[in-house]
């Protein structure tokens, strides 16, 4: 599992750099009057794949920000407890982003929406994300399950 983690992790660093080597390249580009055509769509794909698995290896990681004003001040059961129902709430509110996602990908899949320049498609990256909000869900509800580490 650990070296899955860490392939989503490099992956995941790689298309942040390639997003901002893209940035550069196109500011630079435009600054000595070369412009970098498809910069934006660029950077888009790369900041989709890289916001998505950071996302993933975060709620993995469990590496979230969270208040603890409250829960700092339960006993273990109720720690315990208020882990489960986190798991299950995050799991209910990614599942409900997944419904609007998919919902939106069943109604242009057939529209073959490309970039304008560089004329990549929507629907692949639409279905990355749905992936990455899927699997994000069910670690979710696995964390739900199993509760505290």
């Amino acid at each position: 599992m650990i070296g899955v983690r860490n392939a989503i992790t490099l992956l995941g660093g790689v298309a942040l750099l390639g997003a901002t080597a893209t940035d550069t390249v196109a500011v630079i580009g435009r600054n000595v009057g070369l412009p970098l055509r498809g910069s934006i769509e660029l950077v888009q794909f790369f900041v989709l794949v890289a916001g998505s698995l950071a996302l993933l290896v975060a709620t993995a990681e469990r590496a979230h920000a969270k208040v603890h004003l409250v829960v700092d001040r339960m006993g273990d059961a109720g720690k315990a407890a208020m882990a489960r129902l986190s798991g299950l709430l995050g799991a209910v509110f990614f599942a409900g982003l997944l419904a609007g996602s998919l919902w939106l990908m069943a109604d242009l899949w057939s529209g073959h929406e490309e970039s304008e320049l560089l004329g990549i498609s929507w629907r692949w990256m639409r279905l990355f994300a749905n992936l990455a909000l899927l699997a994000t869900t069910a670690v979710l509800l696995a964390q739900a399950v199993r509760g505290r580490k």
